[in-house]
């Protein structure tokens, strides 16, 4: 199954982006970002005001929000992009197969409790990469393709986890 990392830590402080045409008819609005008037075609609403397309931007890295997606963060007075959120306020964790850092921002994949690197979700005997959908196994914590698993299986006789 695909998860992100830190997206319960992120719902609280997420806002919808509006993109939102000017009728012409209608009496400019201020932008939030510079205090003018919106005279654009197109104006974009968040956070319950409007503001110019360049003017509402990453507190942390400037990129334009309305292109970005349609959803904005904020927290400590900070308007953010989904990455600088997840990278200043996300959670981290290690990964199950290789123990390094996974930070907030990466997708991962995940198995019973564990967590995992895209590029170290695979069997752990032979390597192969899983895709979505695929079968794998879970024993004693390692993932086995099915494969591997029934070779085990038949030299052993353990039960399956099938996930």
């Amino acid at each position: 199954m695909w998860m992100e990392g830190g997206r319960a830590a992120a719902a609280r402080n997420v806002s919808s982006i509006q993109m939102l045409s000017v009728q012409p008819d209608t009496k400019p609005k201020g932008c939030a970002g510079c205090n003018r008037k919106i005279k654009d075609r197109y104006l974009l609403k968040a956070l319950d005001k409007y503001w110019h397309e360049d003017c509402l931007k990453c507190a942390c890295c400037d990129c334009r929000l309305g292109e970005v997606g349609s959803t904005l963060y904020t927290k400590a007075n900070l308007i953010l992009c989904r990455r600088d959120y997840l990278r200043l306020f996300g959670v981290t964790g290690n990964c199950a197969a290789c123990s390094k850092l996974i930070p907030a921002f990466e997708m991962v994949m995940r198995a019973k409790d564990n967590v995992y690197h895209l590029d170290c979700f695979a069997c752990q005997l032979c390597n192969q990469r899983f895709c979505v959908g695929d079968k794998f196994f879970l024993k004693n914590n390692m993932i086995l393709c099915q494969t591997d698993y029934e070779e085990g299986l038949m030299k052993e006789g353990y039960a399956p986890q099938v996930r």
